[in-house]
């Protein structure tokens, strides 16, 4: 991962058996899940800003584009290290690196990032990000 300003944080997810598709590894649209799930679990623990907190304001973060490298296969029973960092963060968004390595390995399966927009959830629509979320994700 690139060194940045932001911390970076990791969390343990195990692979399941609804993971695997028909060639004995997890499916390549597990990895953005693996992501999703350790953001949301880091933003409660780490940042103290769950995902809840923006919804009961009326704001949410959506993914508005991802970039996924995919190195090696997980099978069923590993571990994944989920780490993710913020690259970037401003107004409009922030960009979230990752990367996914096998436990047992200590090898990365996969790596990438997630530009993520913030929407205000009455209309739908991207909003700003206030200096106030902007200064919580600067750890």
């Amino acid at each position: 991962m690139e060194k940045t300003q932001y911390s970076i944080f990791e969390s343990e997810l195990k692979v399941r058996p609804d993971d695997i598709d028909m060639f004995n590894h997890v499916h390549n649209s597990k990895y953005f899940d693996y992501v999703l799930s350790a953001r949301y679990d880091q933003m409660a623990e780490f940042y103290k800003m769950p995902m809840e907190s923006f919804l009961k304001s009326g704001f949410g973060w959506v993914v508005r584009t991802a970039m996924v490298d995919f190195k090696r296969p997980m099978i069923l029973g590993d571990t994944a290290l989920v780490r993710t960092g913020i690259l970037t963060i401003n107004d409009k968004g922030c960009r979230v690196q990752f990367e996914i390595i096998i436990k047992r390995t200590n090898k990365v399966a996969a790596d990438g990032w997630f530009d993520y927009v913030m929407i205000d959830i009455s209309s739908g629509k991207g909003c700003k990000v206030t200096p106030e979320m902007i200064s919580a994700y600067s750890i």
